[in-house]
């Protein structure tokens, strides 16, 4: 009976979505453009580098030669394998969703485990830096120098959650001795043992790339719709309204901030904590990725709570001090 209860509830919110989409068809339109405007300008640029060379890298074994280099260091401070590296590196260089993607890779190549990859998945989720640091600060806040703080407080907040999830699941440690020659001995067996050309690997990550970046744009798109819908239906204020678009769509909450009458430090506040949590959006993006696989969800929903109550606490406490610091 729950089931069945379920299921005509699902369809009655499609229903009533389908029957908005063409009562309001002029309003999502234009959500429907701006989605793509994100996706083509900030979206795919910024992503679609990183998703090919991340893919080349790991067929090629360089996430095996990282994790040698660095294995000493993941498994002091995140209790992880050395692997690990590879997705935290290069998931602060090129921020979420990329982090679900680097640690899925790691996974299905039997670089982690399951549980390795649930822990992973809690502490690998940064904005891209380049989208904190011009967008953000300069676009939505119309201060350049807040962006740097931002980061930061971002930054540390996701490495503070990694160390509080260090025991979630705890790595084997044989041999935590560093050694460059055996590092690349690891990367080369990696790429002899994939057994594809370079041409293949090419293939593949092209393909790979292309159709993760437009899962994204098919999820950003349907959470800008829904909150669109939820815009043309509730009255609410403008506060309210950049809240909950927010925790629906980071993008969309951002943009309602930025005309919020309050002060510099409230709006850095919410927008550290939409960009920590992420929104719905990227969530769905998460689940989509790892949907596939053994990999957890639901540590990494506690760990974005905690990572937007931390980073936006960090900037309440870090404001004054970092603005005296710049006079």
């Amino acid at each position: 009976m729950k089931k069945k209860l379920a299921t005509i509830i699902i369809v009655l919110i499609i229903l009533i979505i389908c029957v908005e989409v063409l009562r309001e068809s002029k309003s999502i339109m234009r959500t429907v453009t701006f989605s793509l405007n994100i996706w083509q300008s900030n979206i795919f640029p910024s992503l679609f580098p990183f998703f090919v060379i991340s893919e080349l890298l790991i067929n090629c074994g360089f996430a095996s030669f990282l994790g040698e280099i660095l294995k000493k260091v993941m498994n002091k401070v995140f209790k992880l394998k050395g692997e690990s590296s590879f997705a935290l590196v290069l998931s602060m260089l090129s921020g979420f969703p990329s982090g679900s993607k680097y640690t899925k890779e790691l996974y299905i190549k039997g670089l982690i485990n399951d549980q390795e990859a649930t822990k992973l998945l809690t502490f690998t989720h940064f904005s891209n830096p380049v989208f904190i640091l011009g967008t953000i600060s300069i676009m939505f806040l119309n201060n350049k120098e807040i962006g740097f703080l931002i980061l930061v407080c971002h930054y540390i907040g996701s490495f503070i959650v990694g160390i509080l999830f260090r025991n979630y699941y705890i790595s084997p440690n044989n041999n935590i001795k560093i050694s460059f020659k055996k590092a690349v001995d690891a990367m080369h067996q990696k790429r002899v043992a994939n057994k594809m050309n370079f041409g293949q690997m090419i293939t593949q990550a092209l393909m790979n790339s292309i159709n993760t970046l437009f899962l994204i744009l098919g999820v950003i798109t349907m959470f800008l719709i829904i909150t669109t819908i939820i815009d043309n239906n509730i009255n609410l204020n403008l506060y309210n309204q950049s809240i909950l678009n927010g925790i629906f769509e980071m993008t969309q909450g951002l943009k309602y901030t930025s005309l919020l009458n309050i002060p510099l430090k409230n709006k850095a506040i919410l927008a550290t904590l939409f960009i920590s949590f992420g929104g719905l959006s990227v969530h769905m993006q998460t689940i989509s990725i790892i949907s596939d696989t053994k990999i957890k969800y639901y540590p990494f929903l506690i760990a974005r709570i905690l990572h937007a109550s931390i980073s936006s606490l960090l900037i309440y406490i870090l404001f004054e001090y970092y603005f005296l610091w710049l006079s």
